[in-house]
C-alpha cells in the first residue's frame, strides 16, 4: 500500500492491515517518508484511534531495528509509563524498579526524558549520578550483576530519528507517544505499563498478548495517573499464560491505607530524587505509592505469586534499606563505563 491510498484509507476511518502498517511504518523508520507523509498518516491514525494491529505491527518495526540488549537473566520485568497524565508526580515507576530488584527481581528499565513531568526516568537519574550513555552489552551486566539497569531510548532506537521532526512541529499526542513502552530493548517478557488514558488498558494488553509478553499488567488509575494509584481505584488489565482479565483494584485491599497525593508532586529532578529516597527507605506516602508499583513487578516477574504479596514482599525491602543501596550501586557501578 502507498502511503497516499494509507493516509486516505484511515481518513475514511478505515483499519489498516499488520502487513500494510508494518511495511508503512517500515518505510518511516528507514528514512524513505518525507515529513508531511509522517505528519499525514499520524494524525489519520490519531484521529481514527489506533487499532490494536496497526500498534503492534509498528512496535514489531521498531523491535526489528532496535539495539538489543541480552540478558541470560531470568524474571526480567520493566516498569514503565506512556507518560502524559499531567501529574507532575515523583519518578515512581524508576523508584519501584530499585525496590524490585532488592526483592530479587531483574528489573530492565526502558525510558526517556520527561513527557508528562518534571523528571522522566532519565532526568532522575542524571541528578541520582547514574551515567546514560552505556553499549547494551553495558547495560546487560547492570542487569545481571546490579539486579536493575536503564536503557535510555534514544541510544537503542536510532530509527526514531526520522520521526522526531515531523512529531516535534505537530505537537500533538500520536502513536509514538505510545510505542516507547512496548518496545523495550532487552525484550522484557513481563511488564507493569501505565497509560494515559483508560481507554488504552484493554487495547494495550492485547497489543503485548499480539507481541508475545508472558506477564503483564496495563494500569490507569481513576484519577487519571499512569501507574497503580496510593489515592484510589485504578482499572488493570492483565495479561497471563495467553489470557486477558480486566478489574479494579484499591489500595485497601493490598494492604495499604489511601492517601492523597498532593505530597508527592515533584517540581524538578531534585525533588523527584528527594521523594524517590524516601520511598527507598519505607519513608510516608512516597513509600506506600512505590510498593503498590513494585509489588505488581514483583508479582509480574514471578518472584511473588500474588499482587498482595508482592506489595508485602516490596515492604520488606523498603524496611531492609536495600533498595537504597541499590541506588548507590548502580550509580558507581555505571561510573566505571565513563571513560
Amino acid at each position: 500500500m502507498q502511503m497516499r491510498d494509507a493516509i486516505n484509507a484511515v481518513m475514511r476511518r478505515e483499519d489498516l492491515s499488520f502487513d500494510a502498517m508494518h511495511a508503512l511504518m517500515r518505510q518511516i523508520m528507514t528514512g524513505d517518508a518525507s515529513d508531511a507523509q509522517i505528519g499525514g498518516l499520524l494524525v489519520g491514525l490519531a484521529m481514527k484511534g489506533e487499532s490494536a494491529i496497526e500498534i503492534s505491527a509498528a512496535a514489531q518495526v521498531m523491535r526489528e531495528l532496535m539495539k538489543r540488549v541480552e540478558l541470560k537473566a531470568e524474571n526480567v520485568v520493566d516498569i514503565v509509563g506512556t507518560g502524559g497524565d499531567g501529574a507532575n508526580l515523583f519518578n515512581v515507576s524508576t523508584a519501584a524498579s530499585f525496590v524490585a530488584a532488592a526483592a530479587g527481581a531483574h528489573v530492565a528499565k526502558h525510558g526517556n526524558r520527561s513527557v508528562s513531568s518534571s523528571s522522566g526516568s532519565a532526568d532522575l537519574f542524571d541528578v541520582a549520578g547514574i551515567y546514560l550513555d552505556l553499549k547494551p552489552e553495558q547495560v546487560a551486566r547492570c542487569i545481571e550483576q546490579v539486579g536493575v539497569g536503564f536503557m535510555f531510548a534514544p541510544n537503542h532506537h536510532p530509527a526514531m530519528r526520522y520521526a522526531i521532526g515531523p512529531r516535534r512541529e505537530m505537537g500533538v499526542r500520536t502513536l509514538f507517544n505510545i510505542l516507547g513502552p512496548l518496545t523495550n530493548p532487552a525484550g522484557a517478557p513481563n511488564q507493569v505499563l501505565g497509560v494515559y488514558a483508560a481507554e488504552l488498558v484493554p487495547l494495550m494488553a492485547e497489543v503485548l498478548k499480539t507481541l508475545g509478553s508472558r506477564h503483564v499488567m496495563v494500569v490507569h488509575s481513576d484519577d487519571g495517573l499512569d501507574e497503580i494509584s496510593l489515592a484510589g481505584p485504578t482499572l488493570v488489565a492483565e495479561l497471563k499464560e495467553g489470557e486477558i482479565t480486566q478489574y479494579t483494584i484499591t489500595p485497601e485491599e493490598l494492604g495499604i491505607e489511601r492517601q492523597r497525593l498532593a505530597t508527592l508532586k515533584a517540581n524538578s529532578a531534585e525533588d523527584s530524587l528527594r521523594l524517590v529516597k524516601a520511598a527507598l527507605s519505607g519513608e510516608g506516602a512516597a513509600a506506600d505509592m512505590v510498593a503498590l508499583n513494585a509489588g505488581a513487578a514483583l508479582y509480574c516477574s514471578g518472584v511473588a505469586d500474588t499482587l498482595k504479596e508482592g506489595v508485602m514482599v516490596a515492604q520488606d525491602a523498603q524496611a531492609s534499606k536495600l533498595p537504597l543501596e541499590k541506588l548507590k550501586e548502580l550509580s558507581h557501578f555505571t561510573s566505571v563505563f565513563k571513560h
